[in-house]
């Protein structure tokens, strides 16, 4: 138990209950956010939390992925989720008699969708990838062996996807499905990788797939490519404007590195960019190319966005990615209608079952359900409330509710990485402190007078911080059920603070805090 009473002490000792001598505050630079109470930018804009990513179908049948879920979705109410697989054979979805006569079977796939909505979430349907009794060719990618060519028949391609829409219609009801998003394909300019043919073959595709989902209802919404890169996007309005096609909504992904698209392997070494605007930057150009199109008003959804595309890098285990998310999701604005965090957990097996407890995974949660710093960025994001109010500070919300209620999410993001000279791969799995950003003051005025409970939440370096946790215990290659529930309760996101403020009638609400690099906070101010 050494272990625990040190790192949530050092948790501790790094909040802001700990004042500093009044020497070292005037030393210290003051960082100001100014905020009327009364002042309200109107209601805050949720697309943070309307889609999360999954890796693949079948791994949503797993009692463990369904019970990370289940808790993800209470504690940072993703309203939508996404994954590969939907058609892959360990689905069963597809195959033909000896005839070539097709036999679909929706069981799995039942099965999952039943659980989904169960929960409180919907489906945002991602077509793919190839039945191999429907493939044209061979060619697969990842350890589950998804295959990526093209239909060998698109007629039976068309006929599967109705099939499969009628099915979800009758179980589901047509209002329901109504609220759906079907996307067809996942990144098909990733050529061989992820799609075989050309861009023309995949126009065809998502033409066979939009007149197929449409034939059952028109309401229903269907939309692409899907592409990495934010690549293809005028190209597939365009051609849907030229032939008369139906698309609701243009989606594409977006990763923080320097170099590459695919690399499920973690072999190839990844940088994370020091462009301020990366990631935030082509959502907004992508915003700019629809708002320039034949189709001006369509929706926009970054379908898979993190700092890093490899489900090997250790910046997802690392705190700065908390603050990471924030920034981004923060510059975004009202750019994009969905941010989709790509994943919600670390059960994702493009390469293999990984069994290290912090392997440099996309998830949330780690394989045993542990939070990471990034979980907590979600999380505290859904403790806003819905009203947002003015703020001229770049790097925060403050937001109240309609009971008076304030919630106050700031941060810093520093991006420490140096550059060219070494890999993720090397400076994110080593213990990182960080230095002082000095001092962040909170002033609120007009706060109506009253009696208020004040927590304060943090994440930061040893402070909600399991991957550091898990470096103090030698970074195991496998971790004892007694250790992983020491790193839970270490970082459990218990507040670090907690008192009870009295508000008088014209006297401004402040607190000062000190902030590091990378730290997150979150103020809770409750009326009693």
């Amino acid at each position: 138990m050494k272990h625990l009473l040190i790192i949530t002490a050092a948790c501790i000792l790094a909040s802001p209950i700990f004042a500093q001598s009044k020497k070292n505050k005037q030393a210290l630079p003051e960082r100001v956010i100014n905020i009327d109470f009364s002042a309200e930018k109107g209601p805050l804009n949720t697309m943070f939390k309307k889609c999360v990513g999954a890796g693949r179908a079948n791994e949503g049948l797993r009692a463990d992925w369904q019970q990370q879920l289940a808790y993800v979705k209470k504690e940072c109410d993703f309203k939508y989720i996404r994954m590969h697989g939907l058609l892959t054979d360990d689905m069963g979805v597809y195959k033909e008699d000896k005839n070539g006569n097709p036999q679909y079977n929706y069981m799995y796939v039942d099965v999952l969708m039943d659980y989904l909505l169960s929960i409180g979430m919907k489906p945002f349907v991602e077509l793919g990838f190839m039945p191999n009794a429907l493939a044209s060719g061979e060619k697969t990618i990842f350890w589950w062996k998804g295959n990526v060519t093209p239909p060998k028949d698109y007629d039976k391609w068309g006929a599967l996807i109705k099939n499969l829409t009628e099915h979800f219609t009758e179980r589901y009801g047509a209002d329901e499905v109504k609220t759906w998003y079907f996307e067809v394909w996942n990144e098909p300019n990733l050529v061989p990788w992820f799609f075989t043919g050309t861009q023309e073959d995949y126009f065809k595709l998502y033409e066979y797939s939009a007149k197929a989902i449409k034939s059952v209802n028109k309401d229903y919404r269907v939309g692409g490519p899907g592409t990495a890169g934010a690549a293809w996007e005028t190209e597939l309005i365009e051609f849907c404007a030229k032939n008369n096609l139906p698309i609701d909504f243009v989606s594409t992904h977006s990763y923080g590195v320097k170099q590459g698209y695919l690399d499920e392997y973690g072999n190839s070494g990844t940088i994370l960019d020091k462009n301020p605007m990366s990631v935030s930057g082509d959502v907004i150009q992508s915003r700019k190319e629809i708002a320039n199109s034949s189709k001006p008003n369509l929706e926009l959804h970054y379908t898979e966005w993190s700092a890093s595309y490899t489900p090997s890098d250790p910046i997802h285990d690392s705190y700065h990615e908390a603050s990471y998310i924030l920034q981004k999701l923060k510059q975004v604005g009202t750019a994009a209608q969905s941010m989709s965090y790509w994943v919600f957990t670390d059960i994702f097996e493009e390469s293999a079952p990984r069994f290290e407890p912090f392997h440099g995974g996309f998830g949330l949660l780690n394989i045993q359900g542990i939070n990471k710093p990034a979980f907590y960025a979600y999380q505290f994001l859904n403790r806003l409330g819905n009203i947002e109010l003015t703020n001229t500070d770049t790097a925060s919300w403050v937001c109240k509710d309609a009971n008076g209620n304030i919630q106050v999410l700031a941060w810093d993001f520093t991006n420490t990485h140096p550059g060219d000279s070494v890999n993720n791969q090397v400076y994110y799995i080593r213990d990182l402190p960080s230095k002082s950003k000095g001092k962040l003051k909170i002033s609120i005025s007009k706060v109506p007078a009253g009696i208020y409970s004040l927590e304060v939440y943090k994440v930061g370096y040893r402070c909600n911080d399991a991957y550091t946790s898990y470096y103090d215990l030698g970074r195991p290659k496998k971790l004892t059920r007694l250790q992983v529930e020491q790193i839970k309760k270490q970082n459990d996101g218990s507040p670090v603070e907690k008192e009870i403020v009295k508000v008088k009638e014209a006297i401004s609400f402040v607190k000062e805090l000190d902030i590091r690099e990378n730290d997150v906070y979150l103020l809770k101010l409750t009326k009693l």
